[in-house]
């Protein structure tokens, strides 16, 4: 059965909200949130970016029984892997073992504020991987030492180590990063309904999943709203990927999509107040192969949004 999840956007909303948001999202009957984590947001009509991590401990707190995940960490260039296994860990025991871990190889908007060179996405992957190795090493709870190509520690324990073992799930776009989920995590995250992903992970794996998918849907009151809405927020999802991972800040960002129009975004998001149109999209991805999907919806009104899927989506998917 497919769950749904509902999508923290922390470049949208400040820390408080992103703790309601998660405790109505539960309330509203969403299987569980996922987290972004980010330093920066991508527009300045965008306005936030607090610490996820001290946001998921609130969220670990408030909520009961809703799943938790990142969406994605990059545990590589911002961060040690040392501290993100330990940062999973603890979100694992207050969350009593609702948490998840979905990483992936990051953006420059984000990884390049302390200073460090952005590598080439290969190298980014082999820094993945490592820090994927990391995280199993830490997590079983004994004092490990490790030498890596790019990542050392130094006799690290962790003395609050997780109960049972994190999943850890991988952002996949294409035949490289698949085969990196494949042999190193547990599951995959997309944010395209490619099929071919979801196929390929588990046959070169053996494993039957998690296979994630974010689903972006501009509800709103209005085609007209939603139009606008998508534009204001999410017009940067027009540049693709290969540009999205590339730029450096904010201001590159508004630069890069100051000729986008909002005609442009049509067909890459449903817009507006009818069901259908989302529930299309939707299942495009279910039939697709992927069995979580979490559910994104830009702007302000998340009430709205979620008061929405409560009542117009979740009785058609269930």
């Amino acid at each position: 059965m497919t769950k749904f999840g509902y999508k923290l956007m922390t470049e949208e909303h400040g820390p408080k909200a992103l703790v309601a948001n998660a405790v109505r999202a539960e309330q509203a009957g969403f299987d569980f949130v996922s987290i972004s984590d980010h330093f920066h947001p991508w527009l300045k009509s965008q306005g936030h970016a607090p610490f996820a991590w001290s946001v998921l401990g609130a969220i670990a707190h408030a909520t009961e029984k809703v799943g938790i995940t990142t969406g994605l960490t990059c545990p590589i260039i911002r961060y040690h892997p040392a501290i993100i296994a330990q940062a999973a860990a603890t979100i694992a025991i207050m969350s009593d073992n609702r948490f998840s871990l979905a990483v992936g190889a990051g953006e420059r908007l984000n990884e390049h504020v302390t200073g460090e060179l952005w590598p080439s996405t290969p190298i980014r992957h082999e820094m993945l991987s490592e820090a994927i190795d990391i995280f199993r090493l830490l997590w079983d709870g004994g004092l490990h030492s490790f030498e890596g190509n790019f990542y050392d520690i130094d006799h690290a324990q962790l003395y609050d180590a997780p109960e049972k073992p994190i999943t850890v799930t991988l952002g996949v776009s294409g035949e490289k990063s698949v085969e990196l989920a494949a042999d190193k995590a547990d599951g995959i995250m997309a944010t395209s309904p490619d099929g071919a992903l979801v196929k390929g992970f588990k046959k070169k794996s053996g494993k039957s999943g998690p296979a994630y998918g974010e689903v972006t849907l501009a509800w709103a009151p209005s085609e007209e709203e939603g139009r606008r809405i998508a534009h204001e927020r999410f017009r940067f999802g027009a540049l693709g990927w290969s540009v999205n991972s590339e730029l450096r800040d904010v201001e590159g960002f508004e630069a890069a999509t100051q000729f986008v129009r909002p005609e442009d975004l049509e067909g890459s998001m449903p817009m507006g107040p009818d069901p259908e149109v989302h529930l299309k999209v939707i299942r495009e991805w279910m039939d697709a192969g992927f069995d979580h999907l979490v559910l994104l919806g830009p702007g302000d009104d998340q009430e709205g949004f979620i008061s929405f899927c409560e009542k117009e989506l979740f009785p058609k998917l269930r």
